[in-house]
């Protein structure tokens, strides 16, 4: 029997990111229970990044519209090319991950999403 204490829902993110702001009050007004994992705070798990990048796709994941990115060495950039060097570069740099991420089950097998997407979020939820 699953313990019902533990939140299934991890939100990934900066506190004071918009985009998580919208999805913890969104979370929250939907009654629903998670943990939220402060990249600043915590850091970027490594263990975590490539069942992100399965889940959703480098391209989707590493955010180079973004302010940090656009800041970075073209040389840091150049080695985000694959997917050991995106995760290398996220590890490195949190703020250039999409926010949020969320894994809905809690699992690194569970759904993931990244951004903000109340359409999408009303069908997993």
């Amino acid at each position: 029997m699953m313990d019902m204490s533990i939140p299934t829902i991890i939100l990934y993110g900066i506190p004071n990111c918009d985009t998580v702001k919208k999805a913890r009050t969104w979370l929250t007004d939907h009654g629903l229970e998670y943990q939220f994992h402060d990249f600043k705070k915590q850091g970027v798990p490594a263990d975590r990044l490539p069942a992100w990048m399965q889940a959703v796709g480098r391209d989707k994941l590493l955010n180079t519209k973004g302010t940090t990115w656009r800041k970075l060495d073209a040389d840091v950039q150049a080695r985000a090319a694959d997917a050991a060097g995106a995760a290398q570069v996220m590890q490195e740099h949190a703020s250039v991950i999409k926010r949020p991420v969320v894994e809905w089950n809690g699992t690194p097998t569970g759904r993931v999403t990244v951004g903000f997407d109340p359409a999408l979020w009303n069908e997993w939820a």
